[in-house]
């Protein structure tokens, strides 16, 4: 169980934080059912209420600092999501998401950073469901990383992108 304050990873919402965690007191709800009330942190519009022992849609702790740290330097040696076929390749993106795992993200990520690269170099662009799921994993990362090291968004994706340059000149 959560405690007021915890920030956690909800589905597909984020980094939320745990505002509130009791019965709702909403027509309609029942209020014998122990609820969480999450804020999302990036996305400042909507409350979310969930109950406590939901196991339909994946909750989890927010990683802690060293394991942030941890994650970034080990860039380099994460392995690429190597999948020549587009609909196979977008099927292992949208499995990899679906785990709401960081390790996950950051293959996504420097997957699709190599795939920039080389397209680039032969004057093309990223594909839209590229740029999708790109965009996607980075969010993920970035607003889990920045809770979790207490820093910006803009510092984390700055960090993310050196050890990934570092990985590109090796």
């Amino acid at each position: 169980m959560y405690e007021l304050g915890d920030y956690i990873i909800y589905g597909n919402h984020g980094v939320c934080r745990v505002e509130d965690i009791g019965s709702l007191d909403i027509s309609g709800v029942d209020n014998s059912i122990e609820c969480y009330t999450l804020q999302p942190v990036f996305s400042k519009a909507s409350t979310l209420y969930t109950p406590v022992d939901n196991d339909k849609v994946s909750m989890r702790k927010v990683i802690t600092n060293e394991e942030a740290l941890e994650l970034i330097e080990r860039i380099p040696e994460t392995p690429l999501l190597c999948i020549e076929n587009d609909k196979q390749r977008e099927e292992a993106y949208k499995e990899a998401l679906r785990h709401h795992n960081c390790t996950d993200w950051v293959k996504i990520i420097k997957t699709l950073y190599v795939r920039k690269q080389e397209r680039l170099s032969q004057g093309k662009k990223l594909t839209f469901t590229d740029e999708k799921y790109l965009s996607i994993a980075q969010d993920f990362l970035y607003g889990e990383l920045s809770i979790a090291m207490d820093i910006d968004k803009e510092e984390v994706e700055n960090l993310v992108m050196e050890r990934l340059e570092q990985f590109n000149t090796v």
